[in-house]
């Protein structure tokens, strides 16, 4: 399934893929090294570029989770094979220093899914009662974070944008 994938590139970027005649839609066609010559890119923001590729392809995976894991390290759907789902995710929460709105989970366990079945008929959300059961047998690590995503500074900053 091919979706509209966001690349957030820049307006020099942007300038030169006009100037080329080539459209963003194409960028999920090419590999890392086509992209860094296309763009004049980095390897690098090429690596970055094929990565948002590779997790936004994953069905309601969308731009903000790609970017989590590239922070994180994270380049490719191959890195992250044979990682548990709860282990992605409680260092995804100690990586932020806070505990996460609950749908992240479920995004942890729908992109583990995919990896292990490469079934694109399934969305976060259908992993809900399967997070739900497994914090209610096991809760969570006794090191999890006190403080909540939405206490964050990086929360308060998007925030103050929208407010502006």
């Amino acid at each position: 399934m091919k979706k509209t994938i966001n690349y957030r590139l820049t307006l020099a970027e942007k300038q030169i893929l006009k100037t080329k005649k080539v459209s963003q839609k194409v960028l999920q066609d090419y590999a890392p090294d086509e992209i860094a010559s296309l763009l004049e890119a980095s390897p690098q923001r090429a690596r970055e570029l094929n990565a948002l590729t590779q997790f936004q392809s994953i069905p309601s995976l969308g731009i903000n989770f790609a970017e989590e894991l590239i922070c994180q390290g994270y380049y490719t759907l191959e890195q992250l094979k044979g990682r548990s789902a709860v282990e992605l995710f409680d260092a995804f929460e100690q990586h932020c220093g806070t505990w996460a709105d609950p749908c992240v989970e479920d995004s942890y366990r729908l992109l583990v899914h995919y990896i292990e079945n490469r079934d694109d008929s399934k969305r976060w959300w259908h992993f809900t009662a399967e997070r739900k059961a497994y914090r209610e047998k096991y809760g969570f690590s006794t090191n999890r974070p006190q403080k909540a995503w939405y206490q964050s500074e990086k929360y308060a900053k998007m925030n103050k944008i929208k407010e502006d």
